[in-house]
Parts: C-alpha cells; sequence; structure tokens
C-alpha cells in the first residue's frame, strides 16, 4: 500500500556554524571581480573580509518582500505594502518564493547591505508559511525548506552582514523555531543575520493603528457543520477558564468594536491523502464519516499527521472516494480564531510598541 500525504508538519533543528577559510576566501575572489567596477567609478574601498565581517558597504534603507497574493476578500497584503510605504520603506510585490527572494538579494544588491529585511507572508501552525520554496514549489514547513536546501545551490547572498536584521511578518512563526533555524540557515551561508519572527498574530490594517500583534485563540468545527456561536463559545470558555473573554461576542465580532477589544476570523485548513492498493478489491468500504475516522485513525501514517496538527479527528468533515485502485480521503476543518491585540501595560490605551528586539514580542535567533 503506497501513501501520498500532500501535508505533512516535521521538525528538526539543524545547526549553523561559521564557514571555513577555504569558502569565504572562494567569496572574496568573487566580491574582488563583483565590486571592481565600483572600485573605479564610485571610490568603492575593499577591505579584508573575515567570516561574516563587512567591508566598507553602504548601508541601505530597509528593504520589504510582499511575498504573496490576495485570496478572496483579504487584504493583507495590500495592508501590510501601505503601512511599509508609508513608512518610507522600499517595497517589492510579487515575488511569492524564497528562491525569488534570494536571487533579487543576489542580483540587486553587491556592494551595499541592508540594516533590515522585512518578508510579509500568511502563516499558520497547521500548513506553515504561504511563501513558497520556488516559484511553482511547495509551501515553506520545516520539510519542504530541507528539500529546497538539499538541491540547491544558494546564491550568494551580498546584502546580507551581521548586523542584517531579517524580520518574518508571519503570524504566529515566532512559535516554530524549527523553520525559524533552517531560514537562517539559508539566509547564513556567509554571515550570521538575526531572524526574527513573532509567535503572535501581525494585523495589518486595522481600524487604530496600520500595524499591531494580537494573540490567538482557537475553536475548531466540520465546515460547513457549525454548532453555533453558542455552542462554540463555550466550548473556548471551557479551553480558556483563565480569562475573562466574552468569546460569544468575540465569535460574532469580524473587526475590533473598539481599540483593543476582541474580535474573531475564520479560515479552513484542508488534508487529503491518496492511498494506493495493489487491487481495487482490497480497498474497504467508507461511506460513513465515522469509519473515514476509524481507518485514519488505525493508519499509523495518517494518524501522525493529525497528531502533530493537534487537531481532533472529529473537527474534520470526512469525504471518501475511490479511482481504479486509488482511495482518496479529504477533509476540513473550520477554525474561529479570536484575537486579542496586545497592549502598552505602560501606556494604558494604545497597542504593544513593535520594537524587534522585545523578546516578549518577537522570537530573535
Amino acid at each position: 500500500m503506497k501513501i501520498t500525504i500532500t501535508l505533512i508538519i516535521a521538525s528538526f533543528v539543524l545547526l549553523i556554524a561559521c564557514e571555513k577559510a577555504a569558502l569565504y576566501e572562494d567569496l572574496i575572489e568573487e566580491m574582488v571581480i563583483g565590486f571592481s567596477s565600483l572600485n573605479e567609478e564610485e571610490g568603492f574601498r575593499f577591505q579584508d573580509y573575515e567570516c561574516g565581517a563587512a567591508p566598507d558597504l553602504a548601508v541601505l534603507s530597509p528593504i520589504v518582500f510582499i511575498a504573496g497574493f490576495e485570496e478572496d476578500d483579504n487584504t493583507y497584503y495590500a495592508n501590510a505594502t501601505r503601512h511599509f510605504k508609508e513608512q518610507g520603506y522600499l517595497v517589492i510585490e510579487g515575488l511569492s518564493s524564497l528562491d525569488q527572494i534570494l536571487n533579487h538579494l543576489d542580483l540587486k544588491q553587491r556592494g551595499n547591505f541592508y540594516s533590515e529585511i522585512h518578508v510579509v507572508s500568511h502563516s499558520n501552525p497547521w500548513r506553515g508559511m504561504s511563501l513558497k520554496t520556488e516559484k511553482d514549489g511547495e509551501r515553506l514547513t520545516t520539510k519542504s525548506l530541507q528539500n529546497y536546501i538539499a538541491k540547491k545551490q544558494l546564491p550568494i547572498q551580498y546584502g546580507i552582514t551581521n548586523e542584517t536584521k531579517i524580520i518574518f511578518h508571519s503570524c504566529g512563526l515566532g512559535e516554530n523555531t524549527a523553520l525559524l533555524s533552517q531560514l537562517k540557515l539559508v539566509f547564513s551561508e556567509h554571515a550570521n543575520p538575526s531572524i526574527i519572527a513573532s509567535p503572535y498574530f501581525n494585523i495589518f490594517g486595522g481600524k487604530y493603528a496600520s500595524h499591531y500583534l494580537a494573540k490567538p485563540y482557537y475553536v475548531f468545527y466540520p465546515t460547513a457543520q457549525s454548532k453555533g456561536p453558542l455552542a462554540l463559545s463555550q466550548e473556548m470558555a471551557a479551553n480558556n477558564q483563565s480569562k475573562t473573554i466574552n468569546w460569544q461576542e468575540a465569535l460574532t465580532a469580524r473587526e475590533e468594536p473598539a481599540l483593543g477589544e476582541v474580535y474573531s476570523y475564520r479560515f479552513n485548513i484542508p488534508v487529503h491523502w491518496e492511498v494506493e492498493f495493489s487491487n481495487a478489491s482490497e480497498i474497504p468500504n467508507l461511506e460513513t464519516p465515522d469509519a473515514i475516522m476509524d481507518f485514519v485513525a488505525e493508519d499509523q501514517a495518517l494518524a501522525k499527521v493529525l497528531f502533530e496538527m493537534k487537531i481532533p479527528l472529529e473537527k474534520y468533515r470526512w469525504t471518501a472516494r475511490v479511482k481504479d485502485n486509488v482511495l482518496k480521503i479529504s477533509g476540513k476543518t473550520t477554525a474561529l480564531c479570536v484575537l486579542e491585540p496586545l497592549m502598552n501595560l505602560e501606556d494604558v490605551g494604545n497597542y504593544a510598541t513593535l520594537n524587534i528586539l522585545d523578546k516578549k514580542l518577537y522570537t530573535n535567533l
């Protein structure tokens, strides 16, 4: 029996070390060639280049990559674009993959380096980042990024030094230290930049601020089979007994009723498996949701995926169909996410100050 799984969550940590002398000697030779025109035309002064140390490069203003496209009526990327342009940052749109961003830095930034590189991309704890490995590649997860690193010769990142900060504005990414460690590996071949992301949700284009952070609380139900706001709010209250939030009001509010007040939004999380059998006669009869759940629970590979996602089987709407000798199983759950804006404890009535060096708000590797 052969199983193809289209959603896999895995975790591991890769260690990062400074390149040996022979490697950055090769880099020096390439940089000398690349900077020769700058020496002649712009008075560029090249100095000794130690591992991760920058020669006399021009420090550029922060750059922002809007790494995705809007879906449905979501305006996340448009709001983020407007926010960063208002801050006077250089905004690059239309690059939807890590590979495109790396090549942009390789080709465009020789002779200069960035103090900050911002990447805006959707993310959630179950499906990884919407940012893809390559233009037509997979969503960014620890597994897909591992495969990308293994097969690609990563371009030299001329625009990055030890002082560069690479900030990912991706909801919840700060909790995924395994993926952040891999991303650091990608950007750290010849330097040691900081990789920064928040474990909280990034909100762009709010009613009262163009960018702030919020803490998420979740409840799930089989897609199109909601029990209603009252039952869902009771479930959320039981799961978060230390909070004094009015969950029913939060679940029915689609934007902040007032500055700092909770509200919610919803999104779907699909899973899909194809199980290939030697003969069609071996395929079990899965005509009911209970039969499908029993099959998934008894299969070690399938059950492991859902175990790692930490969403119960019964929270999915299950369907199964057979084509030739292949059993196709699909599940979809709807996540209702209540968002509690993070407020400034020292400045009542205002959002928390978004200091990327604040360890309470951001993970910094």
